[in-house]
């Protein structure tokens, strides 16, 4: 990622680009030599920027500094003919932007194969299911990891179909129409179509946009920007809810030999990993709104009034995700869970969570839904009450001992030792999603084996 937005990068990018529009334009007849082309490709790895720098604190134009700079070192004056700014500009950017969506993608679903694994792990491992943060009903971890695995794959679906129509400006000149190149290509249209073929296919792009002014439109940089951030929700919906079972003992995101958790405290083992997540997760909710400020203020054919933000907004968007997803691949190799302390939660939380199922049961007896509903919700809260004074909470016996719901406590009791039945169609959702996101992961070459790297 560093590699595809670095300066140095960007400035490999343009030139590439402007060796393969060279050779295009040679090849449709426009005179330029091939040894020309030759001796710019010879020196298209110099890259001195320092040199450009001071070009360009003459000419207060970077683009005429880089060509400057490279035309320079070829001896030559052939690159750029027919081109705008953003011509070389808009493409190269979204070159980087395709390709860093696919580094992405990759990584992405290297987190789908992570969580896959850490589900199936934990299909079966009983735990307290919380809504609005408090004990609601049984669940399982394997479930609890592949809810988040379920978002995730949403945010890739979207990924990849962006990735699969991503447009590229390609090359249409000052205001979009073409004017300078069908004038060099002797005001053949076709050959200025198969120009832009030529430059596409370098690319790598499978479509361009067909009416365009100088800039493309910034609501695509919106959809880029947007589709990151929704792989960082999936991302922080997982991490967040690691940081409340941390809290609770439950489970840790990896403690390595020698960590710290605090320079006054020695027994704390934070998340500090999962609270990273989601400070990159906000990082992108920043850039989203950069970006949406840039969407629908084009002016006419276009103004670079956006590139301020755009220079901050996009590489640091895929910084931020390439930082999250390294984060993420780290935690799911190595947190750790407690079966122990995880049942012991499940068994202290047991009768509360089973009231539904009990409910269901006493309709099935024969009563009221509301009447058994009121009758267990008195008891429940009363029980709770009894809780917090330090008393007992002897659920059971009350409700074995209210007519309303018609179930002894012998019945109670069975129940109560059904505890597979609580957990409904968990595992069976797991699976689905452990299949799903491993045919995913396959798909992407070297994905499902890659090994993020060490955390500081």
């Amino acid at each position: 990622m560093k590699a595809l937005w670095s300066p140095t990068g960007r400035i490999g990018l343009e030139r590439d680009f402007w060796i393969a529009v060279m050779k295009g334009q040679r090849e449709l007849g426009i005179a330029i030599p091939a040894a020309a082309i030759r001796d710019y490709e010879r020196v298209k790895s110099q890259i001195d920027l320092g040199s450009i720098d001071a070009r360009e604190r003459v000419t207060l134009h970077d683009v005429k500094a880089r060509i400057e700079e490279f035309s320079g070192l070829a001896g030559r004056e052939f690159i750029h003919l027919g081109l705008t700014s953003r011509d070389l500009t808009e493409n190269v950017e979204q070159l980087q932007i395709l390709r860093a969506l696919r580094l992405v993608q990759w990584k992405a679903a290297a987190a789908l194969h992570g969580l896959a694994a850490q589900a199936a792990a934990h299909r079966n491992l009983l735990l307290t299911g919380r809504t609005h943060n408090v004990p609601a009903q049984p669940t399982t971890l394997g479930k609890r990891i592949a809810m988040f695995g379920e978002e995730l794959l949403s945010a890739y679906t979207r990924l990849g179909e962006l990735l699969d129509r991503y447009p590229v400006r390609g090359l249409k000149g000052a205001v979009g129409t073409q004017l300078d190149q069908l004038t060099l290509l002797g005001g053949d249209f076709k050959k200025t179509a198969q120009l832009e073929q030529r430059v596409l296919k370098h690319l790598g792009f499978k479509a361009a946009l067909g009416a365009v002014g100088q800039v493309y439109p910034r609501s695509l940089d919106f959809e880029v920007v947007t589709a990151l951030h929704q792989i960082a929700a999936a991302a922080a919906s997982f991490a967040t809810t690691l940081r409340l079972m941390a809290g609770q003992g439950l489970l840790t995101e990896g403690f390595q030999k020698g960590q710290v958790g605090s320079s006054a405290m020695p027994h704390k083992m934070n998340a500090r990993n999962c609270e990273r997540i989601c400070g990159f997760a906000t990082i992108l909710s920043g850039y989203v709104t950069m970006c949406s400020g840039l969407a629908g203020h084009q002016w006419n054919e276009g103004d670079v009034s956006c590139s301020v933000v755009r220079r901050v907004a996009l590489p640091d968007s895929f910084y931020a995700i390439d930082g999250l997803l390294e984060t993420w691949l780290n935690v799911l190799g190595q947190m750790t869970v407690f079966p122990a302390a995880i049942a012991a939660e499940s068994e202290r939380n047991l009768p509360f969570l089973a009231t539904t199922t009990i409910l269901m049961e006493a309709v099935k007896a024969g009563a009221g839904r509301e009447t058994a509903h009121e009758a267990i919700k008195e008891h429940a809260l009363a029980a709770a009450q009894a809780l917090r004074e330090g008393g007992e909470a002897a659920l059971v016996e009350r409700l074995a001992g209210d007519a309303r719901l018609g179930l002894g406590e012998a019945v109670l009791r069975r129940i109560l030792s059904e505890t597979h039945r609580f957990v409904g169609a968990a595992p069976a959702q797991v699976d689905h999603f452990v299949t799903t996101a491993r045919t995913l992961a396959k798909a992407q070459k070297g994905a499902a084996r890659y090994q993020p790297m060490k955390l500081l």
